[in-house]
């Protein structure tokens, strides 16, 4: 019975509320282990003292304050689709509120790093496929989603720009700058039909199976090659696009436009990056100025 809940819930996020799969498979992860703590309990019938049972068994887990917090706004959503479908009748996440998360800096690479992760010579379709990856994701500051997603129809090669759908499907259209543009007209044009093996695929970037490439075997190859390179930054998955975003800011772009690039809804997110380059700022102060 709950797991039928938890799937009419995860399918109501899809098809009502238009969130993406990896949003939903987010979901789905902190559900199911909420699930398996109350195995022999209907979460109907949950009231706020099972619940806080349940929180100080992810705070024993010695889970961060970031990831539950996730767990419980996951779990308020959940509760509240529970009311809308009148399945419950109180709320038992309703007075349960979300500890303060502590804001932290994204990490970005100096510009020397990225110049140094981005050198790669061309010598076969790995490393064709990815010099193209990561220099398109440098020059349009794209999410791992949607680097993955582009499809061939999504670039205008004669137009130098590229369509990418982000959070919510909501579209935009970027510039690609020229290291990007000769980077895939060099995988397009003379590696990426070998992925394929005869097969045919909408998607831009491929595996060795002709199949779209994941998140995961992205973040493998970016890894791999920072570890090669001595590349001593703290990597995420978004790490070039928080390199990209600090650079511009770093170079006299306007926030708004930064926002725009990046496909924020608010400026507000967008606004972490002055910190960090005011940090980048006092860093090369300290660095340079002979009285710092």
């Amino acid at each position: 019975m709950n797991e039928n809940l938890i799937n009419e819930f995860l399918n109501y996020l899809i098809i009502d509320k238009n969130y993406s799969k990896n949003t939903k498979e987010s979901y789905k992860e902190s559900l199911k282990k909420f699930n398996i703590f109350f195995k022999n309990k209907d979460i109907k019938s949950l009231k706020k003292e099972d619940i806080n049972n349940y929180l100080a068994h992810l705070s024993d887990m010695n889970l961060d304050t970031k990831s539950i917090a996730h767990n419980i706004s996951v779990l308020k959503s959940f509760y509240k689709y529970l009311m809308i479908q009148k399945i419950i009748k109180i709320n038992p996440m309703d007075s349960i509120k979300l500890p303060k998360v502590k804001k932290s800096l994204p990490n970005s690479l100096s510009i020397e790093e990225v110049d140094k992760l981005l050198d790669i010579e061309i010598k076969d379709k790995y490393s064709s496929r990815n010099k193209a990856m990561l220099e398109l994701m440098y020059a349009g500051g794209l999410r791992v989603s949607e680097l993955i997603s582009i499809k061939l129809q999504d670039i205008n090669i004669d137009n130098c720009s590229l369509r990418v759908y982000g959070k919510g499907s909501k579209e935009r259209i970027i510039p690609i700058g020229d290291y990007a543009l000769n980077a895939l007209n060099i995988y397009l044009n003379g590696y990426r039909d070998s992925y394929l093996n005869g097969k045919t695929s909408d998607y831009l970037f491929v595996t060795s199976r002709g199949t779209q490439m994941t998140r995961q075997q992205f973040f493998k190859i970016i890894k791999k090659l920072a570890l090669e390179l001595g590349i001593k930054t703290n990597f995420s998955p978004h790490t070039l696009r928080h390199s990209f975003a600090t650079h511009l800011l770093d170079n006299g772009a306007d926030l708004r436009s930064i926002q725009e690039f990046l496909g924020h809804s608010s400026i507000s997110t967008t606004q972490i990056y002055t910190y960090v380059s005011s940090e980048n700022l006092r860093k090369n102060y300290d660095k340079s100025h002979p009285h710092a």
